[in-house]
């Protein structure tokens, strides 16, 4: 690892993480075994004593899991990471190895909708106290510490507004009132490549790895990454225990093959994304363009300093009412109306009915998700192409 760190992001993407196989294979084999061989009754009691390092069963650790494992903690600048059957098995393996009954979660107030879900029906049925807070201003989160409070957990950019929260500040206000709160962010919309907040400041990393760590939508699965402490303590308690979320080694497999482009699918997506939201800011359909690129988006300037690029998700509101909006975008052609993101594909999906669902209408209206928000995964077609279908469509509108 201390190696690996002086290396480029796109040297680390396609040569971290690599175990040496008995055939000498370039792509690691995928080890599709659920336990694991041991050379004496004596070896298997050290192995499940902590005593000697080696694979014992597939929900414990496996190389195809392991190998993906050193590539995520080598992107994000980690000690360790945690493979995981999906994103919410991430988060859920995180929160639940972070608190217990009587413990204090402050969430963002714009969250995925499952995140939303888990945090405000899940946790609080176990005695976990969650409040959400709107983190653009530090100081909202300062005004809600409290010695009960064991984790901040939020996304940026948010999902599906786009919102942008200043990771390092909260980060820094955490600490500073204790530092032993755990500070977790979601860095799905951004992907290592663009946003490390590690770097900045924050104690976890969670990943839905189904969207931009894979790349080509034939994948689910998340990552967490942390301190091998930490990254221990999820194995063997939030994962082993509690969620059971274990990645399948084909997975791992696919998400290994995907990494090795991460880099350049990323260049591409926040290039189209930058013509296609400069189109839509200029379109008289559109009320307005949720996308941090945009140098009036409200964001603009904290993603400018924490993020090398604007990432590929915006949203847009259109002028026309929900009915109106929806009948129009059925008549896309090349985009697809379909949920996730980070595919090759573009995809539109509409997240008051779709994603975020979870939420109440008042959810919904203090989150600042209208029912007219449109979210757009920009893929890596042709983006003139993209803007034509839009444009066709949008034009139904004025």
């Amino acid at each position: 690892m201390n190696t690996e760190k002086n290396l480029g992001f796109a040297t680390r993407q396609i040569h971290a993480g690599k175990i040496a196989n008995a055939a000498g294979a370039l792509c690691a084999p995928i080890y599709q075994t659920s336990t694991f061989a041991f050379e004496t009754v004596e070896q298997g009691g050290a192995r499940f004593a902590g005593q000697e390092e080696g694979y014992i069963y597939s929900r414990l650790g496996n190389p195809s899991m392991a190998q993906v494992e050193l590539k995520l903690a080598a992107l994000e600048n980690g000690e360790a990471a945690l493979a995981t059957a999906s994103g919410m098995g991430a988060i859920s393996s995180a929160l639940w190895s972070s608190v217990e009954a009587g413990d204090e979660i402050l969430a963002s107030d714009t969250l995925y909708g499952c995140t939303f879900a888990l945090l405000n029906h899940g946790m609080t049925k176990f005695g976990v106290d969650v409040k959400f807070i709107d983190m653009v201003d530090v100081e909202n989160l300062k005004k809600c510490l409290s010695p009960k409070t064991k984790v901040v957990y939020f996304e940026t950019p948010c999902n599906p507004t786009l919102k942008v929260l200043d990771i390092q500040a909260l980060a820094n206000a955490a600490h500073a009132y204790n530092p032993e709160i755990r500070v977790i962010v979601d860095n799905t919309f951004a992907s290592p490549y663009l946003q490390r907040p590690l770097e900045l400041g924050a104690d976890v990393v969670v990943h839905s790895a189904t969207k931009y760590i894979n790349g080509h939508g034939d994948v689910i699965a998340g990552f967490v990454i942390s301190t091998k402490e930490f990254i221990d303590k999820c194995r063997m308690f939030g994962l082993k225990d509690m969620t059971g979320a274990v990645m399948s080694p084909f997975n791992a497999f696919l998400i290994a093959r995907g990494l090795k482009t991460l880099d350049i699918r990323m260049e591409r997506h926040c290039a189209n994304a930058h013509k296609i939201a400069e189109f839509l800011h200029d379109h008289p359909a559109v009320a307005k363009v949720y996308y941090p690129g945009l140098e009036d988006f409200e964001g603009y300037e904290v993603a400018k300093k924490q993020m090398k690029d604007f990432g590929g998700m915006m949203s847009i509101e259109l002028k026309a009412d929900r009915a109106a909006t929806a009948a129009a975008l059925n008549k896309l052609q090349l985009c697809t109306i379909a949920v996730s993101l980070g595919d090759a594909e573009t995809l539109v999906e509409h997240p008051a009915s779709m994603t975020h669902s979870t939420y109440t209408a008042d959810e919904l209206k203090m989150a600042g998700i209208s029912e007219g928000l449109v979210r757009i995964s920009v893929g890596l077609e042709d983006p003139e192409d993209v803007i034509a279908d839009f444009k066709s469509v949008l034009d139904t509108l004025v």
